[in-house]
């Protein structure tokens, strides 16, 4: 797509100071691919294989041939998070780990669209998971990514959506943060090493970030769940949100009128807000049901708001399970009835094992020192039973509770 045909489908005006921004070059397919070499490679059952790779080295020569194979590998992978629109789509490996769900980045629209925005700078864009929720929200998108790699993969997704600019966002700050435009960022937390952890090795840095969240427009910044709360600006509100059981990220809003609220979001509309005041809850050993709250409501530090809307007790004061003698439903914890609770020693436990003649046994465990798929080996079941074991610190010592999970909705 040539810059004519950008400017008539995003008809917005060009920051002052972008002189500096690059367009990326356009092909109709990013990596030099060919629809027929992806084409050859979709119609590999196994496009990894040596088989396969000679089949399409003899076709298209072997750097073609490995940009189709790899890339219909990213497709085939990709389908467990953007489903069959992944087929429609390409990726970088570093891109495809990082990027937001569709519907978690259509949350993100929501709330852009909720609090009046109508053009959003996304400032790493990746491959453009997030500026395409935006565009499919109707708010005009200005992508911005440093990878020249991933701007033109970005910029292949994003065609007639949204436009593209490889630039350094921290570098060029000043079109991006005089435009009056709201802000997405979602830092690199990824490199060919793998997952990056402190907030120093972010790019765009850490102080970048914050200067983003001074409240002087509407931002958005991704970030991950384990993010500790230190680091969160007081008057920022921190939204950790849990997507089909998976807690995915803790997402920090700035604006004029942000309180600093924290909160633990399970989508689709499940919130809990943590009280502003620490709550003293009771001990207690195991009732007859359990609740393993969900990622989201731990990380917030939600658990006392939790404990006293399903009148539950800590089985610990530092282990995130609750306990009580009545069933509860709650879209915020997982419902376990108890069975049995036995001694945390491992001939009592196996000894359990055969007896019920169990050969599924799932493990969980909070706060001992143990490694469920050596203990399972340890335990050998071996029948044709099944049976859920959790693992924990109790206000009685270290227990092996024996739980059957309560079916979601039960009343």
């Amino acid at each position: 797509m040539g810059a004519d045909e950008q400017r008539l489908v995003n008809p917005m005006p060009p920051f002052s100071g972008s002189e500096n921004w690059r367009v990326p070059e356009e092909p109709p397919i990013p990596f030099g691919l060919t629809a027929e070499a992806l084409s050859a490679a979709e119609a590999e059952s196994d496009s990894g294989s040596i088989a396969a790779a000679s089949r399409l080295r003899t076709r298209f020569g072997p750097e073609l041939a490995a940009a189709a194979a790899s890339q219909v590998e990213l497709r085939r992978k990709a389908r467990t998070k953007f489903g069959n629109a992944a087929d429609r789509m390409f990726f970088t490996r570093e891109g495809l780990e990082q990027a937001s769900r569709p519907e978690v980045a259509d949350y993100h629209a929501q709330r852009f669209v909720e609090q009046g925005v109508r053009r959003v700078v996304d400032l790493g864009c990746g491959i453009g998971a997030d500026a395409m929720a935006f565009a499919r929200a109707g708010l005009e998108v200005i992508a911005v990514e440093r990878d020249q790699t991933t701007a033109a993969v970005a910029a292949a997704n994003l065609a007639g959506l949204a436009q593209v600019v490889c630039a350094d966002a921290e570098v060029d700050v000043g079109p991006f943060l005089a435009s009056g435009s709201a802000v997405f960022c979602d830092p690199a937390r990824r490199t060919a090493s793998g997952r990056v952890w402190r907030v120093e090795d972010f790019r765009p840095s850490w102080p970048f970030v914050l200067r983003l969240l001074d409240r002087t427009r509407v931002a958005a910044v991704k970030l991950g769940p384990a993010l500790p709360h230190r680091l969160i600006p007081a008057a920022v509100e921190a939204e950790w949100i849990s997507h089909r059981g998976e807690t995915v990220e803790v997402c920090l809003w700035g604006s004029r009128t942000s309180t600093g609220r924290r909160s633990a979001l399970v989508l689709p509309r499940h919130r809990l807000i943590v009280p502003s005041e620490s709550v003293e809850l009771r001990i207690s050993r195991p009732l007859r049901y359990l609740y393993e709250p969900d990622g989201a409501v731990i990380r917030a530090g939600a658990i006392s708001i939790l404990a006293e809307a399903l009148g539950a007790a800590l089985l610990d004061p530092s282990i995130a399970y609750l306990t009580s003698d009545q069933l509860t439903t709650t879209p915020y914890a997982a419902a376990f009835a108890v069975e049995q609770v036995l001694p945390y020693d491992l001939r009592v436990i196996r000894s359990w094992v055969q007896e019920a003649k169990l050969g599924t046994l799932e493990i969980k465990k909070r706060g001992l020192d143990v490694d469920p798929a050596q203990l399972r080996r340890q335990l050998r079941p071996r029948g044709p039973a099944k049976a859920t074991l959790i693992l924990s610190r109790t206000i009685e010592g270290a227990k092996a509770i024996v739980v059957n999970r309560v079916p979601p909705g039960t009343p």
